[in-house]
């Protein structure tokens, strides 16, 4: 059972990547791989590159015309997922980066390469910063003396790139063969690659061999996304692996994989690799459809941080819960973590990769635009005609969910309320029932005009999709639009003293009596219950049913007899949360929404839908103060490393919600991001407040400094336990999507 997260969206490049996973296993099993290992350390081709070949695994990205596939960068990097998981052998890597860069250059004197490489020629680009090769002119050519420095696929390549520098320092570039010079074979870390250096002599080079064009960042943006792709492979050969061995490993008469603590570790494996997938997605996205080099070097640098140098991390994880039996040298997961931590080793060290990212996040920030085309024409003619109205009216009422301007009331709310663009993907007349093509156009057109905030219905936004789901005519026409014009504020009375995020072990009671229900219990963290006319109200209606039936879902007016509120002061000072106190409450039949039996169901609903608001926060900068501290700071490089570190983070989430939204352009069902995306936003929200408090020093000694430092770290408890703390997700993952044994 495939558990991971996979770099292939469309269907495509799913057979593709089955395609590459068939191959290793009919010519590549692990078993052939090991006894081969001496050969593949002298570079000596597996005996199966032919058939590699000929089935055109190598070269799906180069163009027809040179004898490839005419596919694209996301089509090799899916190859090189599916080669990474299979511990596929060889200079395939090299040879495909090698050919990335050439295809840059096609209509040039490097066309007759590209096509050997097509051919099946091994090839190896090496790297500008590892190289010290210097030329000088020599007749019509140019003379090279220097080394390559260590390098991957050295010993194996048949054609060789290298780089360097002519008598201005100007870069430069020329191919050649290895046997031209003197190859020398070291021993690797990774037993599955050959690993040697390249030296020069004074050695002639004809001007024809040298290429015009090629451009080093291109070279190293190239390198990154492919060797992050390859990495990505390898953590999901983790999640598997780990997941078969949790269900299937037996402790104390039951699988291990009941054990709490395991079933967290494997689901953070899950969201580490999920974030990896994302980030060698995005690189390979930005190289093969943008021409802004500030994405791709910032996409790069994230990559490179989130994909590659924590997965020999990720796999030593992943021996430790399998235990002993993943630490001999018969399993093969010692081969995964060699491999895992020779590609790190390639483009390391992450200093350089975290200082680059926090350097660039100055002026650049990560375009995760939809390119959505001309689709939609005449509902994007609609949608921007209402805006353009919109901005002639003013609200200037006070919001009934506080003082900000999403919840502020008047003309122009209401004429976005009526329009359908609050929340167009609800159902009309309050949404547009719009296809989330057309909701992508939406954003676009709101983002298009600075001046115009979107209005939000804030906690309702959960709520009432269960009204329209399950109420009735007349409680949607009651709530429904007058929410949306900002008449109405709500709360969610879920979590109890007892029960917490344990939804289905309310204490609550719902009895019935003449003409509806009468409740008692008590309700704890209630955001804006104060505020509030209204609740959405979990109660437990019949106590002798099975844990997750026999609750019901009411809708309580704040207002009724018996509701008594405590405002809860948090260490922050705000008092937002409250208990709620519920003596003999009246709410009366017509208030109950669906079966009073069946609650439960729409309650999951109601989570699910705040799930996916809150994993968009990552839009939000967490960085404020650290950004102020680059400029004032004596020795700003901590605080550029920090940025970088939290902006890959952030860089790879925005990616994994890309990723969604794309699926579900494609018409796919939505998958488990939402999940995934709240645990990782958690822990970088955490890695984000540790950072700052650790590099603001004194700032923190006041509470209201400038720029705010302890301010939002006293408010995170809130971000982190909203919509389900990190261990409730955790249980979710790893029983839901990966699989794992309940107790």
């Amino acid at each position: 059972m495939t558990t991971h997260i996979s770099i292939a969206l469309t269907p495509e490049q799913q057979q593709l990547s089955q395609a590459v996973e068939q191959f290793a296993g009919r010519h590549a099993p692990i078993d052939a791989t090991r006894a081969g290992l001496d050969d593949l350390a002298a570079g000596r081709l597996p005996s199966w590159w032919n058939a590699l070949v000929d089935n055109g695994f190598h070269a799906v990205h180069l163009p027809e015309a040179v004898g490839g596939q005419g596919g694209g960068l996301e089509d090799m990097a899916c190859v090189l997922e599916a080669a990474g998981s299979a511990l596929l052998p060889g200079p395939l890597l090299t040879t495909a980066v090698a050919g990335a860069a050439l295809a840059s250059l096609q209509g040039t004197d490097a066309e007759p390469l590209l096509k050997e490489i097509a051919a099946g020629a091994t090839a190896v680009v090496v790297s500008s910063e590892r190289s010290d090769i210097a030329g000088h002119p020599a007749g019509d050519g140019w003379r090279l003396t220097g080394s390559t420095g260590l390098t991957l696929g050295m010993c194996s390549a048949q054609r060789v790139v290298v780089p360097f520098a002519d008598e201005t320092g100007a870069l430069r570039w020329a191919a050649l063969s290895p046997a031209e010079g003197q190859v020398e074979s070291r021993r690797g870390t990774d037993l599955t690659t050959d690993l040697g250096l390249l030296r020069l002599h004074d050695h002639a080079v004809p001007a024809a061999a040298v290429l015009t064009g090629l451009d080093a960042d291109l070279v190293t943006g190239l390198t990154v996304a492919f060797t992050a792709s390859t990495a990505a492979g390898i953590t999901q050969w983790c999640v598997d692996a780990v997941t078969e061995h949790l269900r299937t490993r037996e402790q104390f008469g039951k699988p291990i994989g009941t054990f709490q603590a395991l079933q967290h570790k494997a689901a953070m494996l899950l969201v580490n690799s999920a974030l990896a997938t994302a980030a060698a997605w995005d690189a390979v996205r930005a190289l093969g459809g943008s021409t802004d080099v500030d994405q791709h070097r910032l996409t790069a640098c994230s990559a490179a941080v989130r994909a590659v140098m924590p997965v020999p991390g990720l796999v030593l994880e992943a021996l430790t819960m399998l235990g002993a039996i993943g630490f001999t040298w018969e399993h093969d997961l010692h081969l995964y973590w060699r491999r895992a931590t020779s590609l790190a080793a390639s483009i390391g060290p992450v200093s350089r990769w975290t200082r680059n990212l926090g350097e660039l996040s100055a002026t650049a920030t990560r375009d995760v635009t939809v390119n959505l085309g001309e689709s939609d024409a005449d509902f994007r003619a609609r949608v921007s005609e209402t805006l353009d109205r919109a901005l002639t009216l003013s609200d200037n009422g006070f919001g009934r969910q506080g003082d900000y301007p999403e919840f502020a009331v008047g003309a122009r709310r209401v004429l976005l309320a009526d329009a359908g663009l609050i929340a167009p993907h609800w159902p009309a007349p309050w949404g547009r029932d719009a296809t989330v093509r057309q909701q992508l156009i939406v954003d676009e057109e709101f983002g298009k005009r600075s001046g115009l905030v979107r209005p939000s219905v804030g906690i309702a936004e959960w709520i009432l999709p269960s009204v329209m789901a399950a109420g009735s005519p007349e409680l949607q026409e009651r709530f429904v639009p007058t929410t949306l014009r900002g008449e109405l504020s709500w709360c969610q009375l879920f979590s109890e003293p007892g029960a917490g995020s344990d939804l289905a072990s309310l204490s609550t009671r719902a009895v019935r009596v003449e003409g509806g229900w009468r409740i008692n219990g008590h309700k704890i963290w209630t955001s804006l219950a104060h505020r509030a006319d209204f609740g959405a109200l979990l109660a437990r209606t019949d106590p002798d049913a099975p844990k997750h039936r026999g609750i019901g879902y009411f809708v309580l007016d704040m207002r009724s007899p018996g509701v008594e509120f405590r405002q809860i002061t948090q260490s922050s000072g705000r008092a937002e949360f409250n208990e709620v106190f519920l003596t003999d409450v009246f709410i009366p039949d017509e208030m109950v929404l669906g079966d009073p039996a069946s609650g439960w169901q729409l309650a999951i609903s109601t989570m699910a839908h705040e799930r996916v608001a809150i994993s968009g926060y990552v839009n939000i900068d967490r960085m404020g103060a650290l950004r102020e501290l680059v400029a004032v700071s004596p020795d700003p490089d901590p605080v550029l490393h920090a940025i970088g570190e939290i902006d890959a983070y952030t860089n790879a989430l925005k990616a994994l919600g890309v990723r969604e939204t794309l699926r579900l352009l494609d018409g796919q069902a939505p998958g488990p991001a939402s999940s995934i995306a709240k645990v990782a936003t958690n822990v970088m929200l955490r890695r984000a407040a540790e950072l700052t408090l650790g590099l603001t020093g004194p700032l923190a000694l006041e509470q209201d400094s400038q720029p705010a430092v302890v301010a939002p770290y006293l408010d995170l408890p809130a971000e982190l336990i909203g919509g389900g703390t990190t261990e409730i997700q955790l249980n979710i993952i790893a029983q839901m999507i990966l699989g794992l044994p309940r107790k």
